[in-house]
């Protein structure tokens, strides 16, 4: 049952991990061959112990961060350190924790072939493909990061962007010690392949390896030292020539698309896989010597990039948020508003997956503790199923949307567009969506009673006589609170007073509660607002207080999504001990989700960015846009044939190698043509919310089945895909009307 479930026990924040290693780190099956358990052992107790010292470094971002919020606001004396420091920091913390990471097993796979087929065949897979790519990628990695490194140190190399201009080789120095932390635990994982195949199998493996490591020192000494060995001449003057065998460069980018394509859905890491796709596509085309040096440029500017700092922040806020159980008494609160409704339930969750939406942007988070509030009250008041279903998992699916969403953290970097910008253009399309939810859920209801009773009535609460006035005056008020604080972030209420944009609302709010309170007293004409409006605010106010000092100081200008994400995380943390659910476990264990997460997100990030740097020196965006343009098809038109690709790999893959794959490959077509950037990225988020409803991955669905395991998966697909086709209804009206998504940038804007 589902109120059997421990939701401590769950993994529900890494819904983007294709499979979580099982097993301690260092621990290996006790008929291993003996020279293999004490290699395992030792590499993996390195990994593990450098994983739990670099979790860590989450405390400091967000205090150098917080510190400079306050010293610039309260003090007037912003620091020189801060941007530094916090960028520094969390680039080394997803360098350093990537070998962490690949002992967890959570470098995202597009592994929905691999997960069906036998395990022989899958290891088999692995290690040729770790021979094949992952061991040659490195190497040169390591070498080239290291070169790279101690060049810095020699010159005491500083950065030029920033007036501290802080020295780079400290923080530089993590990319050297990752690629070779990602050597030793890829040797890790050949050797537990090895274990896993049958004994012809293995032998015949490891005949090969010695042969393997020979040719693998050749090719290396090949291309690094060509003049002291010949074969090494031979070896570049075949792959460093430009364009081999007369194909031009452009074709060469196109072949790349193409093998990359197939490459990812074999099941291999996708970081890895497009690391040696570029190493090996990048020398065919240009130069070997050139290809590597671009990879260790683009990994370093990655690390550097300010904007990606809000990742670990945002993440580490939501998990808190998660782990404090505060959506449980809103959830109850807006349950028993609605009591006298049909599809009350409905309209709680939907409300909740909002407000969840906000603090966490996890959709696993989100889905799982939305079924496991909601599902056993489903079943006991005879709700439908398949109803219950598609409304939590479409209502956890806001997480990737509704700011802060750490998806348009990501995608910001990559359109070249303000991360401000699209969470602005992000809120009205994701109000429009839940909107939509609810509706249909509602409509549904008042066709078919059956489908969401109201609740019986001694589990409706008592109020006065004339609650619907309580109902719609409570709402007005908020209604006109959200005004109130709309008005102040455009700072309207800039010439009456110092603060008027925060002192207006909150003397609102002031109001609303004095009101409350007289009602309660005096009780004109048998009026007064019910004990439920106390636990209602007690449940929203402080999530809601949170999520809007976090993303109004972004929306107003006030700080940058770092600081504002690490000043959410900062208030999270305070919230977790207010509500006494904030211990020293549950903070490590918050800390370590956040270094997994960040890794898969940010390494994906640098592979991304070094595959699309090969990939534009080839020229293939640059043919594939005249291409386009000679078709003389309207930007319309190229817009739903993007949007219909998009969609389709959304079935199979998730967010992130979309996003930082096929996205940037478009933009110059899109800029081509004219297509604001900020309407993209929109279109394609709510696009993208469909891979979370739509099988055959649609993660939302195991999620659920988790903690409800008396659902039916059938059931659960068949509600999910009837909020499928609403989202994509979401999405032609954001198409056909842009001004959804634009409008409120232009507001804020004052254009």
């Amino acid at each position: 049952m589902a109120d059997e479930v421990d939701p401590g026990k769950l993994e529900i924040t890494d819904e983007l991990i294709a499979e979580r290693r099982t097993g301690a780190p260092g621990e290996t099956p006790d008929d291993m061959a003996p020279w293999m358990r004490p290699i395992i052992y030792l590499i993996e107790t390195l990994n593990l112990w450098v994983g739990r010292l670099t979790c860590l470094m989450v405390v400091p971002i967000i205090a150098v961060m917080v510190f400079e919020v306050v010293s610039r606001k309260v003090f007037l004396a912003p620091t020189d350190f801060s941007f530094e420091y916090s960028r520094m920091l969390a680039g080394a913390m997803f360098m350093l924790g990537a070998g962490y990471a690949l002992m967890q097993g959570v470098h995202i796979r597009a592994d929905f072939i691999y997960r069906n087929w036998p395990r022989e065949r899958q290891v088999t897979v692995d290690a040729v493909l770790y021979m094949l790519f992952y061991f040659p990628a490195l190497i040169f990695f390591l070498w080239v990061s290291t070169e790279y490194t101690l060049k810095a140190w020699a010159i005491w190399e500083r950065s030029m962007d920033t007036a501290m201009m802080a020295p780079l080789a400290p923080a530089r120095t993590a990319m050297p010690i990752a690629a070779a932390l990602l050597l030793l635990q890829g040797i890790v994982e050949l050797l537990r392949s090895l274990y896993e195949m049958s004994a012809s199998r293995r032998s015949k493996f490891l005949k090969f390896l010695p042969f393997y490591a020979i040719g693998l020192a050749l090719i290396f000494v090949g291309i690094v030292y060509p003049k002291i060995f010949p074969l090494g001449t031979w070896w570049v003057n075949v792959i460093g020539v430009t364009g081999v065998g007369g194909i031009p460069n452009e074709i060469i980018g196109v072949i790349m698309i193409g093998v990359m394509l197939f490459a990812i859905f074999v099941g291999f890491p996708i970081s890895f896989t497009l690391i040696f796709l570029g190493f090996a596509f990048g020398a065919w085309g240009f130069s070997s010597k050139m290809t590597f040096y671009l990879q260790t440029l683009q990994f370093n500017s990655t690390m550097l990039d300010e904007q990606l700092v809000a990742v670990p922040l945002f993440v580490f806020m939501g998990i808190l948020m998660e782990k404090a159980g505060l959506m449980e008494r809103l959830f109850t609160s807006i349950q028993l508003m609605f009591s006298r409704t049909r599809g009350a339930l409905f309209v709680a969750v939907l409300f909740v997956s909002m407000i969840f939406a906000a603090a966490t942007g996890i959709v696993g988070a989100s889905v799982t503790i939305l079924g496991i509030m909601a599902a056993r009250t489903m079943n006991k008041s005879g709700y439908d199923v398949r109803l219950a279903a598609g409304t939590i998992t479409a209502g956890g699916t806001l997480g990737i949307l509704i700011p802060p969403s750490i998806m348009l953290v990501v995608m910001g970097p990559v359109l070249e567009v303000p991360v401000t910008e699209l969470f602005q253009a992000a809120i009205i399309p994701g109000i429009m969506l839940a909107f939509l939810y609810m509706l249909y859920a509602l409509v549904r209801c008042w066709i078919n009673p059956s489908l969401g009773p109201i609740l019986p009535e001694d589990e409706q609460p008592e109020t006065s006589p004339y609650y619907a006035i309580e109902f719609s005056s409570v709402f007005a008020a908020l209604v006109v609170l959200i005004w109130l604080a709309t008005l102040g972030l455009r700072g309207a209420f800039g010439g009456l007073f110092p603060y008027a944009g925060l002192v207006v609302p909150l003397a609102w709010i002031g109001l609303m509660y004095a009101v409350y309170n007289w009602t309660r007293k005096t009780r004109p004409g048998g009026f007064y607002y019910s004990d439920l409006w106390y636990e209602f605010f007690m449940g929203l106010v402080p999530p809601t207080t949170l999520i809007a000092f976090a993303l109004g100081s972004i929306l107003a200008g006030w700080a940058t999504p770092a600081e504002a994400a690490a000043c959410g995380a900062f208030g999270a943390i305070f919230l977790s001990l207010a509500y006494r659910k904030l211990t020293v476990p549950s903070f490590y264990d918050a800390m370590i989700k956040t270094l997994e997460i960040t890794v898969l997100i940010m390494f994906l990030v640098a592979a991304s960015n070094f595959f699309g740097a090969v990939f534009s020196r080839l020229g293939t965006p640059t043919m594939l846009t005249e291409l386009l343009l000679q078709w003389d098809l309207s930007a319309t038109v190229v817009l739903i044939i993007i949007m219909a690709l998009v969609f389709l790999l959304g079935w199979p893959l998730e967010w992130v190698p979309i996003v930082l794959i096929i996205v940037p490959i478009l933009v110059p077509t899109l800029e081509a043509l004219d297509i604001n950037l900020t309407w993209f990225a929109i279109l394609v988020a709510v696009n993208l919310q469909t891979a979370w409803l739509s099988p055959p991955v649609a993660l939302s669905a195991y999620f659920l089945k988790g903690v409800v395991p008396e659902w039916d998966l059938k059931d659960i697909y068949l509600g999910m895909m009837q909020f499928m086709v609403i989202q994509l209804v979401g999405l032609v009206l954001i198409f056909i009307f842009p001004q959804i998504a634009l409008w409120l940038p232009g507001y804020i804007y004052g254009n």
